[in-house]
């Protein structure tokens, strides 16, 4: 495919099987623990978006899969023992990174989205 995807199913297509799945993987978890967020495309990336806001981006790259923006803030609003388990992963400038050598944490993306969903939900009120 020539030039850069500009949705999510091009973007999809143009990653190699094993990555694709895990992308895969991750958007269902994100499907299911923010019912009723719609997919969408921005930055480059597959994202979604919830009460017309933005919700979160994830993208696939060579060593790890990220989510965005999960910031500090968010990180810290957890309960202690999510966030300690929130912060085996790394961390950087609003994204979180999941090691493509490992099996994708399930219940670490389900917290973290549904704390996004929680503070987009606050934010526009």
């Amino acid at each position: 495919m020539p030039g850069k995807p500009t949705n999510t199913a091009e973007y999809l297509a143009a990653l190699p099987d094993a990555q694709r799945a895990t992308l895969v993987r991750l958007r269902e978890a994100i499907q299911a623990a923010a019912p009723g967020a719609e997919e969408g495309f921005g930055y480059g990336m597959p994202a979604f978006t919830l009460d017309g806001r933005p919700l979160v981006w994830y993208a696939a790259w060579k060593r790890h899969y990220s989510l965005y923006p999960i910031g500090p803030a968010l990180v810290a609003s957890l309960a202690p023992d999510v966030a300690a388990d929130v912060a085996r992963y790394e961390a950087a400038k609003g994204t979180i990174r999941f090691p493509a050598a490992e099996p994708l944490p399930h219940d670490v993306v389900a917290t973290l989205v549904r704390a996004r969903v929680a503070e987009v939900r606050e934010r526009g009120r």
